[in-house]
């Protein structure tokens, strides 16, 4: 660990050096914060950092500040289902559900191609096992997604939350599905688009450059107006969602 004393006086300088190439900004200034938080996310990538955190005993694979922007928007929505398509552990759905318990309302559907057992077993017994429910089956598969829309028919309020497959492709395909599942005021968050800026490390692949969630929002976005990035989300700089929350507008709102 870093034990020594770190001094940052005022007029100090953060120099990048890559190559040829030579950034230099003030530490304390706009370029200063982002250039810190694109670092830290390259940095926090390297070295797995998301796998650290879980959530009531359960992994969670997010970043600390997505977690607890996650709750901000649940507990501000108090939806009545949220759908998830990526399950991995169930740490996120357990750590949305807990915040569901504690509005006294809504409902996590996590959608995943495969629920491993221990998994599964982990989450049945949990207690907040009672407000998960688990569809194992392809996201992208049609007859999966008439099954969330069986599910969620009728409710006030759905949010959905894409974090499975990053790959452009699959990312796209989503978006088609179950965009219309969103209701107006309500949110569809896409996990991971930061895939774009973590490309170059060590452990990066060179293909992420131009495969990544990122590409997929931004052409969804060009096609779908009722959706706009909500920045407020984003706001600790550090995340893996860039421009990932996504407000589906109210009519008038789009038509004016």
């Amino acid at each position: 660990m870093y034990n020594r004393e770190l001094v940052a006086k005022k007029g100090a300088q953060l120099i990048l050096e890559c190559g040829e190439q030579r950034h230099s900004v003030p530490v304390y200034s706009q370029e200063g914060l982002e250039m810190v938080a694109g670092l830290w996310t390259k940095l926090s990538t390297q070295y797995r950092l998301m796998y650290e955190p879980t959530w009531m005993g359960i992994p969670i694979i997010q970043t600390p500040g997505d977690v607890l922007m996650m709750q901000e928007l649940i507990w501000r929505l108090r939806p009545d289902f949220i759908v998830e398509c990526g399950l991995a552990h169930g740490g996120s759905a357990v750590c949305y559900a807990s915040v569901c318990e504690l509005a006294g309302k809504g409902r996590v559907i996590g959608v995943d191609v495969e629920v491993r057992q221990y998994n599964r077993v982990a989450l049945r017994s949990h207690p907040m096992a009672h407000r998960i429910e688990l569809i194992e089956a392809s996201s992208v598969e049609l007859s999966t997604v008439a099954e969330v829309e069986r599910r969620v028919a009728g409710s006030k309020t759905v949010m959905v939350v894409l974090d499975s497959n990053h790959s452009h492709q699959h990312v796209r395909k989503e978006l088609e599905l179950y965009h219309r599942l969103v209701t107006p005021g309500s949110y569809l968050v896409v996990m991971d688009g930061a895939q774009a800026h973590v490309w170059d490390i060590p452990s990066g692949k060179p293909e992420w450059k131009d495969d990544h969630p990122l590409k997929a929002i931004r052409e969804f976005l060009d096609e779908h107006r009722e959706f706009c990035p909500d920045d407020y989300y984003t706001r600790l700089h550090v995340t893996s969602c860039p421009d990932g929350f996504l407000r589906r507008r109210p009519a008038g709102e789009v038509s004016s």
